[in-house]
């Protein structure tokens, strides 16, 4: 069965739009999914909503489509896959402070860097005076990543701005005013990453339209500068180029990704060994 004929539509989703009354949202949401047999996790708090959703196409294209009515989220960042089997075990909404937590109220989600899109980002990456940051945690860098990209070695996406500030000096210090580029899983957290160097005084940020998702769907395999797999939040766990399902499991003691073949993810459960190398 080739990828398009997998029966499954997933959905990953966002958008910063300003929500009220939530725990009414929360519970139309579920009325509006559980009946079509959509499974995942929707978050949603008063700066927009986040989220994977699977299930048919027709139960997925009805659920967007009602998505898009909510407020401000008539053009709602969407990328599907597919995959075999629902990953998920059953539909969730949680309330929450925020849709991605930096923890820094101060930055305003939508005063972001600049958009770049799949086709131009490796001419950027590419350039000797840009600084590619990778802003996902270290289990996710893990098991890859694009090539020169720097690693925060972040647990949590709350600890970025820390990073950023205890290097700031080492990253930028060169006397030259350089271009950050960013990226993440699906441009959520590069939408706030971003904002936050922009609050901090740097002004050409950028970061990939559509994350290491939209990439990997659009590149081609022999013109990609990505390297290895890349990290999902469902029972797929990762993904390769077309978004075909990778190689890796979840270990069942911490939740982190381990390779099918064998090696361990290096919890305090299992024997530290390395993850499999990617071809």
């Amino acid at each position: 069965m080739t990828q398009a004929e997998l029966p499954i539509l997933v959905a990953a989703l966002y958008r910063f739009a300003p929500l009220a009354d939530l725990p009414a949202l929360r519970e139309q949401l579920l009325a509006l999914c559980r009946p079509l047999g959509i499974r995942g996790t929707l978050l949603i708090a008063e700066e927009g909503i986040n989220g994977t959703i699977a299930g048919s196409d027709e139960a997925i294209e009805a659920a967007i489509a009602a998505l898009r009515q909510l407020p401000g989220c008539d053009d709602l960042d969407v990328k599907f896959s597919r995959a075999g089997s629902l990953p998920f075990g059953r539909m969730k909404v949680k309330i929450k402070r925020e849709i991605v937590t930096l923890g820094q109220p101060q930055v305003d989600p939508q005063a972001t860097g600049k958009y770049v899109s799949a086709l131009d980002w490796n001419a950027l990456i590419s350039d000797p005076d840009t600084i590619v940051i990778d802003t996902r945690n270290d289990y996710e860098v893990a098991i890859g990543t694009f090539r020169g990209a720097i690693d925060p070695g972040t647990a949590s996406f709350r600890e970025f701005p820390e990073w950023f500030r205890q290097r700031r000096d080492e990253l930028l210090g060169n006397g030259k005013p350089p271009k950050v580029a960013m990226f993440c899983t699906g441009g959520i957290r590069c939408e706030k990453s971003t904002a936050f160097l922009k609050s901090e005084g740097i002004d050409e940020v950028y970061h990939l339209r559509g994350g290491i998702l939209q990439y990997l769907e659009e590149t081609p395999p022999e013109l990609s500068l990505w390297q290895g797999e890349c990290y999902v939040f469902d029972e797929r766990v990762s993904v390769g180029h077309g978004l075909v399902p990778g190689r890796f499991t979840t270990c069942k003691d911490c939740g982190r990704p381990l390779g099918k073949a064998g090696g361990a993810c290096g919890c305090s459960f299992s024997p530290l060994q390395p993850l499999p190398a990617s071809p």
